[in-house]
């Protein structure tokens, strides 16, 4: 039997929300083992100067726990 666990992560990038959630998954896998899934909760938009600056994601990600 399986268990997993549930943890939020956020991540952004200077060219989409795709690349910000390619690049939380890409960090995501560095550190935890097994990453099944991610649910996008958020998405923001950092403005600078009256301008879009980065995407930004807030994502739930899913793991599974070693037995």
């Amino acid at each position: 039997m399986s268990v997993a666990k549930v943890t939020e992560i956020i991540a952004d990038s200077a060219e989409s929300f795709e690349d910000a959630v390619r690049k939380g998954i890409r960090r995501a896998n560095k550190t935890l083992d097994q990453v099944k899934a991610a649910w996008v909760k958020e998405q923001q938009v950092v403005i600078k100067d009256g301008e879009v600056e980065s995407f930004r994601v807030v994502m739930k990600v899913t793991f599974l726990l070693k037995d």
